[in-house]
């Protein structure tokens, strides 16, 4: 059975479990400003490229993944399965097959499964609120840039501690609404409401953006995850700002600061 932990609710990052600061260890050390610095400006290639963008966050996903996986269990990547929730055209294949990986991308739309041309062998059509999985049938759940897309993002979330096998690593990362990327290709409109950033973007474009507010794009914000991450029965290892080097780590743990300075949250948890 999965152990349960009682951290605090919204208001301050959770307590994690006594091992946390090893379990963090190995990937902030990776976690340097240049690291930051690298990923931050892969950003502007986003709408234009893709594959160029998403090629980075895949490389430093797996290595991310690799990290705590390693400080968690003992053993690397090879030969564990692993499930990416909102997988998309499966740009992040390559990389965890490289680490020796059996990668599943399950993604609910058939167009974004086909958008980069790519194939990817095995990949399930699904949604991540109702995972297509048995219980406890993954090493590792994974989801990156996905719960903002979603209208219940932490029912998506219990869905990825279901299909984890116990003693597997659950690593959910998201982007946070008021931070610098919230709105997406909206953006930084939506400091003035989502609703009136998309408005703009039509006005402008003369088309909807593929991140329509209210519609597959939503305001989840940095307090969520931490209530997320205090109430869920997976036990939570460290809760930390992607993009930011270790020596920034701390801004989660200030409310109102973490809202507007961390633009994408990760919970590392074990079930």
């Amino acid at each position: 059975m999965p152990r349960t932990e009682t951290p605090p609710v919204a208001t301050a990052a959770p307590q994690v479990a006594p091992a946390a600061r090893n379990t963090a260890s190995r990937f902030a050390r990776r976690a340097t400003l240049r690291r930051s610095l690298r990923l931050l400006g892969s950003f502007r290639f986003e709408q234009t490229d893709p594959a160029r963008f998403y090629g980075g966050i895949a490389h430093d996903s797996a290595a991310m993944i690799g990290d705590f996986h390693l400080d968690v269990t003992g053993r690397d990547l090879r030969g564990s399965t692993i499930l990416d929730v909102g997988g998309g055209p499966g740009y992040f294949a390559d990389e965890f097959a490289r680490a020796g990986a059996r990668y599943i991308p399950v993604e609910p739309d058939p167009s974004e499964m086909h958008a980069a041309g790519l194939t990817v062998p095995g990949a399930v059509r699904g949604s991540g609120t109702a995972l297509p999985f048995r219980d406890d049938s993954v090493d590792i759940c994974f989801s990156s840039n996905v719960a903002e897309h979603i209208a219940d993002p932490w029912l998506m979330a219990e869905e990825m501690v279901r299909v984890t096998r116990p003693g597997g690593l659950i690593v959910l990362s998201y982007t946070v609404w008021h931070g610098p990327f919230g709105g997406h290709e909206t953006g930084p409109w939506h400091y003035l409401g989502g609703e009136y950033a998309a408005r703009r973007y039509r006005r402008k474009h003369g088309r909807e953006p593929k991140n329509r507010f209210g519609t597959s794009l939503f305001a989840v914000r940095a307090a969520d995850g931490l209530r997320w991450a205090g109430r869920t029965s997976a036990r939570v290892h460290t809760v930390f700002p992607r993009y930011h080097p270790a020596w920034a780590w701390w801004l989660v743990r200030v409310p109102v600061v973490r809202e507007l300075l961390v633009s994408n949250l990760v919970v590392v948890a074990t079930k």
